[in-house]
């Protein structure tokens, strides 16, 4: 493409020609913790303290009932050696993906670290115990929000979503209690998976796998 004379780049030659060279940090078997949960609240405690926008995002893949995979952002709202934790929706796309196949895989990006962590296992839902204290925790807008909205299912408009926040707002008042169809998954690993970038593209790649209830760390060719 051609502008006043000028050579202009396809969006596809602009995208080939994105470079970038991976050169803060490295990962190596004397430095990394041989537990891979200490390596990932180590990890994420530097993202914490390096203020990076939402660091306790992470990508939740599943695979429904018709093989397909899906992903989307969800967030991390607890770990412990029994899993990592986030809340949702039960009926939501997901929510139903994890009832059929109860399987899944998250993955957080800390761009600015040039990092990566990817994680995978068997998903349980927590008690509701649990699920309530969270709940109980969140905004009034947010436990309004959880009632009001039918989450995946197609909906005429957003007045439908305000609408039923309205409704729930004056049922509830100040003390709406955790809906049946919300509350808590925990991933529980299998395998876990610690990436750091490198100069060259030689990047470090850490996995973890749990054999015979020990866990067993192996270096990955990037």
């Amino acid at each position: 493409m051609r502008n006043n004379g000028a050579m202009m780049s396809s969006p596809n030659e602009a995208l080939a020609a994105l470079r970038k060279s991976y050169e803060r940090a490295e990962l190596d078997e004397t430095s990394s913790a041989e537990d891979p949960l200490k390596q990932f609240e180590r990890w994420l405690a530097e993202a914490i303290d390096a203020k990076l926008p939402e660091p306790n995002a992470m990508t939740l893949a599943t695979v429904g009932g018709d093989l397909r995979p899906s992903t989307r952002i969800v967030l991390i709202k607890g770990y412990d050696e029994r899993g990592i934790v986030w809340y949702t929706n039960y009926q939501s796309r997901k929510g139903q993906d994890l009832a059929g196949n109860p399987f899944a895989a998250l993955q957080f990006h800390w761009v600015e670290l040039e990092r990566v962590v990817r994680i995978e296992g068997r998903v349980e839902r927590v008690s509701d115990a649990e699920s309530d204290a969270y709940f109980a925790s969140r905004p009034l807008d947010s436990r309004i929000g959880a009632w009001a909205s039918p989450q995946s299912e197609v909906i005429s408009g957003r007045d439908v979503l305000v609408k039923n926040a309205a409704i729930h707002a004056a049922k509830h008042l100040l003390s709406p209690p955790r809906p049946p169809h919300w509350g808590g998954f925990r991933l529980v690993p299998d395998r876990w998976e610690f990436w750091q970038g490198r100069k060259s593209r030689l990047h470090d790649r850490l996995r973890y796998r749990l054999e015979a209830g020990d866990w067993l760390r192996e270096r990955l060719a990037p």
